[in-house]
Order: structure tokens, then C-alpha cells, then sequence
């Protein structure tokens, strides 16, 4: 069963960009859904940075982003996870350096 992944992003009090969707592959596990949706999230994050930078409005600072998974987290940052997260499609990975 595929994972839905969701985001929103604000501007002030406002929320300007949102997305609610299946995602594209079906996850072996919880860790690997939420890790999923925080690359779809951080792809999203730097989409909107080059946009802002194009319109003249450079982005101050980084974007904050937010998810509950320990175990995603523990993911990202942590390449040890390799032997267990080798079946993770390769385009995620660029969270790790994001």
C-alpha cells in the first residue's frame, strides 16, 4: 500500500504553498515513508528557494523543516543506515546533503 505524503510552507502567518499525495513507491516500512516524504519536502523547500532568488527575494537564513520520525532523521544523517536503506530508491538520498 502506497504512504501519503504531505507539506505545507508559510510566509508570515500564511500558508502559500501545500501538497497532500500518494507517493510514488510503495514503502517496506514507516521509517522509509517518512524519510520518502522528507526528501519530497526538501526537493519542494529548494524549488521555492531558486524561485524566490529569481524574483529577487533571496531567502535569508535556512528553511526550517519538520517531521516527527526519529528513525527518518537518524536516516538522513547518519550513513551507517546503508546496509538497512540500500533499497531506498537513490534519488532520496540527496536529503543527506541538503
Amino acid at each position: 500500500m502506497k504512504s501519503t505524503s504531505g507539506y505545507a510552507f508559510t510566509l508570515g502567518s500564511r500558508i502559500f504553498s501545500w501538497a497532500l499525495k500518494k507517493q510514488a513507491i510503495v514503502a517496506q516500512s514507516s521509517a522509509e515513508a517518512k524519510y520518502t516524504a522528507a526528501a519530497i519536502t526538501t526537493s519542494q523547500a529548494i524549488w521555492l528557494k531558486r524561485i524566490f532568488d529569481d524574483m529577487g527575494e533571496p531567502q535569508v537564513g535556512a528553511t526550517e523543516i519538520y517531521y516527527d520520525s526519529k528513525s527518518a532523521i537518524a536516516m538522513a544523517k547518519n550513513p551507517i543506515f546503508h546496509s538497512i536503506t540500500k533499497h531506498i530508491g537513490i534519488k532520496y538520498y540527496f536529503i543527506r546533503e541538503a
